[in-house]
């Protein structure tokens, strides 16, 4: 089976689901897509520095996998990458479908609230509770009905979130990303009002393969003390029943932190998400990565030295 890299900014993986959609592939830059079989993939072509011209591939952040295919998934192992020109590519698969190519690494496990049953921590629901007694509500857009002065106040509140968690650059988001984000007809934001008004936590939710995903958040600084967050979550499962999803909260930074208990707290169920590593041209990675003590990351030459 010999695979293709097609320079259409994804077209022909992309879907109505938020993973694969339009506004989506636009917010993430990405540029090709790849086929293998009847399988595509969206993915995003990157120069590899220092390689000579050499390109590598990885496909968007979140869970866009491939389109779905008929019988088994492709064997890495038993595909013809030469046609690509791609060192290697790496593969965020979709959540609670059927695997885009055979294998994959387990990463963590996402958590998951069914509508069939609500199972919120007594203490959670307590907190929830007192928040709304102090008079905090939440309030439930769809994308692409948001306001100027809502974008811009989930975009400011998100940057202080990011900046307290020390996130990478990677996830300090212009403004711009979210309109092309919210511009999904499936999406809501969900914004948490304080006793005084004030928007003090946002959160993204989008559908994407039968599921209803808590995509991007925050809480403001000023309202840390009353966390308002939990409210947006017991608002995202409230949004999931009414659709009659699951609802995927996703998982922590690393298995078992302190994030992923959070989550834990509002959840029923869980489901894994894996991700797929692929050598492409062994010749080229090998030689790129010589030296390199890259430890689990993929791909190792573009590990930090």
């Amino acid at each position: 089976m010999k695979a293709e890299l097609l320079d259409d900014r994804g077209d022909a993986a992309a879907s109505d689901d938020f993973f694969r959609s339009r506004p989506f592939l636009d917010a993430e830059g990405v540029s090709h897509s790849l086929t293998v079989g009847d399988m595509r993939l969206p993915v995003i072509v990157r120069e590899i520095p220092d390689s000579g011209g050499g390109v590598d591939a990885i496909s968007p952040y979140g869970y866009p996998g491939g389109t779905e295919q008929d019988g088994e998934p492709p064997d890495p192992d038993e595909v013809d990458w030469s046609a690509t020109g791609l060192v290697s590519l790496f593969v965020r698969d979709r959540i609670g479908a059927g695997p885009c190519l055979a294998g994959g690494t387990e990463r963590s496990m996402v958590q998951i609230h069914g509508p069939a049953h609500r199972s919120v921590r007594p203490r959670l629901a307590e907190q929830i509770r007192a928040n709304e007694r102090a008079g905090w509500t939440v309030e439930a857009v769809e994308g692409p009905e948001c306001s100027d002065h809502q974008r811009a106040a989930f975009h400011a509140l998100y940057i202080e979130t990011m900046t307290r968690a020390e996130a990478t650059p990677r996830y300090f988001y212009d403004r711009a990303y979210f309109d092309r984000v919210l511009a999904f007809p499936r999406s809501w934001l969900l914004l948490a009002h304080s006793p005084e008004a004030n928007i003090g936590a946002g959160a993204i939710a989008a559908l994407s393969d039968g599921l209803l995903h808590y995509y991007l958040g925050g809480t403001a600084d000023d309202a840390l003390g009353d966390s308002p967050f939990k409210n947006l979550v017991s608002a995202m499962m409230d949004l999931a029943d009414e659709l009659e999803v699951p609802l995927n909260l996703g998982g922590g930074v690393g298995r078992g932190d302190g994030l992923e208990r959070f989550k834990r707290g509002f959840a029923n169920a869980e489901l894994p998400f894996t991700t797929h590593e692929v050598v492409c041209d062994r010749a080229a990675y090998e030689r790129l990565s010589a030296g390199r003590d890259a430890g689990e990351f993929f791909p190792a030459y573009r590990a930090r030295s």
